[in-house]
């Protein structure tokens, strides 16, 4: 039978098992941070909350790319300075982070939420591959290729770069996207590697990072 640790106060126990619900957090680690909390000033504790809140209730999701914003639009699809006409793909926000961090990427997101996992009830549906589509869809209409092409170039349909993990799941992922958008002409590429085979984005050094990106390889399915 498990031992049951007992608190003085009903109150402590309650923020424990809501600081425990954080990924990673145990119950002595919940209890040490909520005793800790107890020592703070009542504004300092009140400020952690009341962005804790804010958070939760007012974050929203850029319209174009799915990225966490402030605003309707985030701060890197709104940048004029962007290429409008590079998406690179990616899993998560933090898959956008670390790229930024690079400083060798230059244009703009889509952020799937997630990847294709069956054996976690992951669907195509579950992800944001729908709205990717149609962003690219609308990046080869007659309109934009107009606005895109240079005189004396030639037509630039624009590029997708499929910068997911390196694993089972995002291979799968990678292939799904590639089959949907194939029928539109524009450049899908990936990573070079760079990164091992089952590699984070997350956790990969910002130097190897940036190279994959610039070093990244035509898609091959």
């Amino acid at each position: 039978m498990a031992y049951k640790e007992k608190y003085p106060s009903k109150l402590l126990e309650e923020a424990v098992d809501a600081i425990s619900s954080l990924p990673g957090v145990g119950r002595r680690s919940a209890l040490r941070l909520a005793l800790h909390l107890l020592k703070q000033p009542q504004e300092n504790v009140h400020h952690f909350t009341a962005a804790i809140d804010h958070l939760r209730d007012d974050v929203k999701y850029c319209r174009h790319c799915m990225m966490i914003s402030d605003d309707d639009v985030c701060a890197i699809c709104s940048d004029r300075s962007r290429d409008k006409r590079t998406i690179c793909v990616v899993e998560s926000v933090r898959d956008v982070m670390s790229i930024e961090n690079t400083g060798q990427y230059h244009g703009v997101y889509h952020v799937l939420g997630g990847i294709i996992s069956p054996i976690n009830g992951v669907g195509p549906s579950d992800i944001t591959v729908k709205q990717l589509v149609s962003r690219v869809a609308a990046l080869v209409s007659p309109e934009a290729l107009f606005e895109a092409d240079a005189p004396g170039l030639e037509p630039n349909p624009g590029e997708v770069i499929l910068a997911l993990s390196g694993d089972v799941e995002g291979e799968t992922t990678a292939f799904y996207i590639y089959r949907q958008i194939a029928q539109y002409g524009v450049k899908v590429s990936s990573l070079a590697r760079g990164l091992g085979f089952g590699d984070d984005l997350e956790y990969a050094d910002e130097l190897t990072l940036g190279r994959s990106i610039i070093n990244r390889q035509i898609f091959k399915p």
